[in-house]
């Protein structure tokens, strides 16, 4: 009998595994759509072209070396292979759901911090300089940030981060502020796009071509981000686990919904008007505010948490405008400097105490840790394949749109004068 509630605890929190993991794959649907919604049309089938890729790459390079680096425990050579039904080489495998399940949520993690990364590029920068750097990313530096937080290795071997205080439950600063520092990187490598700025250096705005396509990229990942906490709990066929699921999902709809609230007050303070960027961008900066933590706020401080990530991507985004930071998603705002709010709102509601939780001092130095490593390591790489190949596309190109230049096709070929 016992062996039967085991094996059925085992095929329930497996399947639960791999559901989340599908919602959290269906988010690159959601970027892709979001992006697609907030760039020019010339510019948008790139743009569709760098996320279903990066995916795939992302998908590939973590299976061939990211996870084993990432959950090895420091045996890197576990490459090739070094992936099976049973786990990952060196590894301690998870005793509740099928290794292989783990491995499924993780791959679609890492193609979520890259898929930030396109967004805050976009419209300027070369495809396959972009794809380089993916393989990069999702081969080797996301999974060496995540081996010292999620995986429990000690930093290059000084000091190891859970001893510390540090608690990141879903990704607020591993993944998304890890993607905005990626793209930070890049961004000041690249440069911002031609007229973005006046001779005065004052910012001008650049439309999108598409806000409904922009809307329901952010209702995909507003749906996505379910599987992204909800699954983080990594169970769910017990009654503990089952109301950590359901308060995890409550928590992360309230935050999403204060953050879009948030946002959408302050634009119409700051501006006069109801501005839809700022309202998506707030709601998906809600999601990022509460992903650190979303299983021990009350529905209300989830809603404040989200609502203080609204009110702070507006500024930011106004802030990086002004600093020549160039990015026409708005991603380093939502994902940097809203996922390091997230980190720091954790000891509000789960404090370090002996059975866990999470310091001030502690979130600040993995927080530190974090972006340091990811925006050294990823300027590096974007200096090296500037220096190599380019990573920036011509004056004509970019002028004419990089949808034919890069891929030889137009999204709106109807809408278009030859």
């Amino acid at each position: 009998m016992e062996n039967s509630i085991f094996e059925l605890q085992y095929a329930l929190d497996t399947f639960y595994f791999l559901v989340c993991g599908a919602l959290v794959m269906w988010m690159a649907a959601g970027f892709s759509m979001l992006e697609a919604g907030l760039v020019r049309s010339k510019n948008t089938t790139e743009i569709l072209t760098k996320n279903v890729a990066l995916y795939s790459v992302a998908c590939t390079m973590y299976m061939v070396c990211g996870y084993s680096i990432m959950y090895g425990g420091g045996d890197f050579t576990a490459f090739l292979g070094g992936i099976t039904a049973d786990g990952v080489a060196g590894a301690d495998e998870p005793a509740t759901y099928a290794p292989s399940a783990d491995f499924f949520f993780q791959v679609v993690f890492v193609a979520t911090a890259m898929s930030i990364v396109s967004g805050a590029v976009a419209e300027r920068m070369k495809l396959w300089a972009f794809l380089a750097f993916a393989v990069v990313m999702t081969a080797f530096i996301y999974p060496m940030e995540g081996a010292w937080t999620w995986g429990g290795q000690p930093v290059f071997g000084m000091y190891t981060l859970g001893d510390l205080g540090f608690s990141d439950f879903a990704g607020s600063g591993i993944v998304h502020m890890a993607g905005a520092a990626a793209a930070l990187a890049g961004v000041i490598l690249l440069g911002a796009r031609a007229g973005k700025y006046t001779a005065d250096g004052k910012p001008k705005a650049i439309p999108g071509a598409n806000l409904p396509l922009a809307t329901l990229g952010t209702f995909i990942l507003w749906l996505g981000w379910f599987g992204f906490n909800g699954g983080s709990v990594l169970a769910t066929a017990s009654v503990e686990s089952a109301n950590s699921v359901a308060v995890v999902f409550m928590n992360t709809n309230a935050a999403a919904a204060g953050g879009l609230i948030g946002a959408l007050i302050l634009a119409h303070f700051l501006f006069g008007k109801a501005d839809l960027t700022m309202a998506l961008n707030g709601a998906l900066a809600g999601l990022v505010a509460i992903t650190a933590e979303p299983s021990t706020p009350t529905p209300l401080l989830a809603t404040l948490f989200g609502a203080a990530g609204g009110v702070l991507v507006v500024l930011s985004i106004v802030t990086l405008d002004k600093l020549k930071i160039d990015d026409p998603v708005g991603a380093i705002s939502v994902h940097g400097v809203v996922g390091f709010l997230g980190l720091m709102l954790v000891p509000v509601t789960n404090p370090l105490t002996a059975d866990g939780g999470a310091s001030f001092s502690g979130q600040l130095i993995g927080a530190l840790t974090i972006f340091v490593w990811v925006f050294a390591a990823s300027f590096v790489v974007w200096f090296a394949l500037k220096a190599i190949f380019g990573i920036r596309v011509s004056a004509e190109d970019e002028y004419e749109g990089v949808d034919m230049s890069e891929c030889g096709l137009e999204a709106y070929p109807e809408f278009t004068n030859a």
